[in-house]
């Protein structure tokens, strides 16, 4: 939480510093954003990170920004978001039991809720066109484990199929509340408002504490709209 205010106050220190640069220049403007998350989490053995069975897991983002040239084609872009992260996983498993044959199907989804604060700065390749990059600090809100198993069992001519569904929420303890990651991306605005907004995310904390294991973190791509208020 300290770290996340800290990001707060950072952003802020800009927004002040900005006032004087931009009395000249193209003025400060807030603006709203949402779009779609597809995110997983990858894990990190030392030697480079793999999936492990995991699929992009969708969700989606809504909030704030504030955007501030500071240059001729430079400007820092504060944003407050909330982001729903998380993965996906499904698993296949097939077993004999003596002569009948057992089929495991698990389908497994992981949400965890953040509040975000990218701090992005922006270079404009063209009047209407930008490319962007910076860093992001989060704070986990909560989250959510949810999903199906199914066992079905072939014995002869006869099959049995049980599935047990599950949905509880995360324990809370067991995370770090402070995610940081770092992002890079792009927009394009069709008009003076509006605009559309794609990123890339890469975490670099571990999601949970004390993990002893391969360090396991948050990755999102992102599509979204964004308005600006002119």
């Amino acid at each position: 939480m300290k770290k996340l205010i800290l990001g707060l106050a950072f952003a802020g220190s800009l927004l002040v510093n900005a006032q004087e640069k931009t009395k000249s220049a193209s003025p400060i403007t807030f603006g709203v954003k949402a779009g779609f998350n597809a995110s997983t989490l990858s894990k990190y053995d030392g030697n480079g990170e793999y999936d492990n069975d995991q699929k992009l897991k969708p969700g989606f983002n809504a909030g704030v920004f504030v955007h501030i040239p500071v240059a001729d084609k430079f400007s820092i872009q504060p944003e407050l978001l909330f982001n729903q992260l998380g993965s996906k996983t499904e698993e296949r498993e097939e077993f004999y039991v003596n002569s009948d044959r057992y089929r495991r199907d698990v389908d497994y989804k992981k949400t965890l809720n953040y509040l975000t604060l990218p701090i992005m700065v922006q270079y404009k390749i063209l009047p209407q066109l930008y490319v962007e990059a910076g860093p992001e600090f989060g704070f986990l809100l909560g989250g959510k484990d949810k999903g199906d198993i199914t066992v079905s069992k072939n014995s002869g001519n006869t099959t049995t199929t049980q599935t047990t569904t599950f949905s509880e929420k995360i324990v809370k303890d067991l995370y770090n509340r402070f995610n940081f990651g770092m992002g890079i991306g792009a927009g394009y605005y069709f008009t003076e408002n509006f605009g559309v907004t794609a990123r890339f995310t890469a975490g670099i904390t571990d999601i949970y504490k004390h993990n002893s294991a391969d360090a396991i973190r948050n990755n999102a791509f992102q599509i979204g709209v964004a308005y600006q208020f002119k």
